[in-house]
């Protein structure tokens, strides 16, 4: 009886010390959950974090306008924390923090009219960045990685000057993906390598 208590504890001991980095990791993974700084005070992006994550994100940073790019998500349904599965509606979280929300679904035009028109979820960002009361702004999709990383990208070089390629190999440093990142991506190609700066209201016809 001692025996078998003696190798009940122990296999309970290895599984706590095996879990508990895990759990932690999780935990802290889904409350800021890829949040990275694209402009100090002003762009932050992220993937979609716990309601908590994202209270914690908007009174630690100040954002005023957070931007949901998950077109198959218009308005998800946030965890409340890691730990806690109730759920809250990420506008009425943003209405309780006095918080602006939009919710942006990156589309698509056809193939030939790409360099004459360009998406419309573009002007929709593009729209949002130029209002001077809407900084500092966070978007955010499920994952943080292609819908985020297309949108940054446009920031980076509408705002800040980069190159396509720039912004290209930011997008593989963040986890964008290697294959994903090329131009047989719509998205890719739509989005980031026939950017161009300085230009207003191409939407797609």
């Amino acid at each position: 009886m001692a025996r078998t208590l003696r190798w009940g504890l122990t296999a309970l001991m290895v599984g706590i010390v095996g879990i508990a980095p895990f759990v932690f990791y999780r935990t802290v993974y889904t409350h800021d959950k890829r949040l990275r700084e694209l402009a100090p005070g002003l762009v932050y992006r992220s993937g979609q974090l716990t309601a908590d994550g994202f209270t914690d994100a908007c009174c630690r940073l100040g954002i005023k306008t957070i931007i949901n790019l998950q077109d198959d998500f218009p308005d998800p349904d946030l965890d409340l924390g890691y730990f806690d599965r109730r759920t809250i509606k990420e506008s009425q979280l943003c209405r309780q923090l006095g918080v602006r929300y939009v919710c942006i679904g990156p589309d698509l035009i056809w193939r030939k009219r790409v360099g004459i028109n360009r998406p419309e979820a573009i002007e929709q960002v593009l729209a949002v960045m130029a209002d001077p009361g809407a900084y500092p702004v966070l978007l955010h999709c499920k994952a943080g990685l292609p819908r985020t990383g297309v949108m940054s990208a446009i920031y980076r070089m509408e705002y800040q000057g980069w190159t396509p390629r720039q912004a290209i190999a930011e997008m593989k440093l963040h986890g964008f993906g290697e294959w994903a990142c090329t131009s047989y991506n719509d998205y890719v190609v739509q989005y980031v390598l026939s950017y161009k700066r300085g230009i207003r209201h191409m939407a797609a016809r």
